[in-house]
């Protein structure tokens, strides 16, 4: 089953790394947070990746043709026509096409554009710059076990605020310093859709948010998967920061490898 992960936005929001690089090639631990998303689906037996780029996209292409290069010990033989020669290398099981959807291409035109690479019935999508422990065979189950076109992974994000809580006369009677869960529910990404759903997406100024789920699920066709264990999205340098600390101390809930 392909894997298509979304890797071709601005990234505006964590600028101070996006500047140079497309946020998915921000790095936790060393590796780019595209990396990290990668060997989570791999370690579920899902190899087989389709990116989506746009946004200095050619880092991304370089970073994947040089890959067994810098995953391996080499020799460089000088005195012999620079023979390379390489040690101990690893070698991931995956094959990826990388595909330059567009500078200014929205996410549903991103991935109507790589509709010829994509044989089967269904397909997951993913976005490039967030972390989940959701056990993906069991989301792969949910939406072959219900109806609808699209299934998204649903998440109850931590609160960002404290909370106040009134009575009538507006007295405080109480403070929840930012509540584990929020309240609503969102959009986390890691989604399985149907083929069918290329027919909806007009170009490459169609949203996949407004211009596709919404009305999907309007027609009773979008599914949501509640997943109530970690997901953390990297839209700014302290998210990032974030992530980074929980890899460096070994508790990072992603990584299965």
């Amino acid at each position: 089953m392909k894997v298509v992960i979304l890797a071709g936005g601005f990234g505006t929001r964590i600028s101070e790394e996006s500047y140079l690089k497309p946020k998915p090639m921000v790095e936790i631990g060393g590796r780019p947070i595209l990396w990290h998303i990668m060997k989570y689906y791999s370690s579920f037996g899902f190899d087989d990746f389709i990116i989506c780029l746009g946004y200095k996209g050619t880092v991304i292409k370089e970073y994947f043709s040089n890959y067994y290069l810098h995953a391996s010990d080499i020799t460089i033989d000088f005195r012999n026509n620079n023979t390379v020669t390489f040690h101990h290398n690893v070698a991931e099981p995956w094959r990826i096409t990388l595909v330059d959807t567009g500078l200014s291409t929205m996410t549903g035109g991103r991935i109507k554009r790589i509709a010829p690479y994509i044989e089967e019935d269904q397909f997951m999508v993913t976005y490039g710059d967030g972390l989940s422990d959701v056990n993906l065979h069991d989301l792969l189950s949910f939406h072959r076990n219900h109806s609808g076109s699209i299934t998204i992974t649903s998440v109850q994000p931590k609160g960002r605020f404290g909370v106040l809580n009134l009575d009538e006369n507006s007295k405080v009677e109480g403070f929840i310093e930012k509540p584990e869960k929020g309240g609503s529910w969102i959009n986390a990404g890691y989604m399985v859709m149907n083929r069918s759903i290329f027919d909806f997406i007009d170009g490459d100024q169609t949203e996949l948010e407004s211009n596709v789920l919404l009305p999907f699920s309007e027609q009773g066709q979008l599914f949501a998967y509640q997943h109530h264990g970690f997901w953390q999205p990297m839209d700014t340098v302290w998210e990032r920061n974030k992530l980074e600390t929980l890899f460096q101390s070994n508790e990072a809930p992603w990584v299965r490898w």
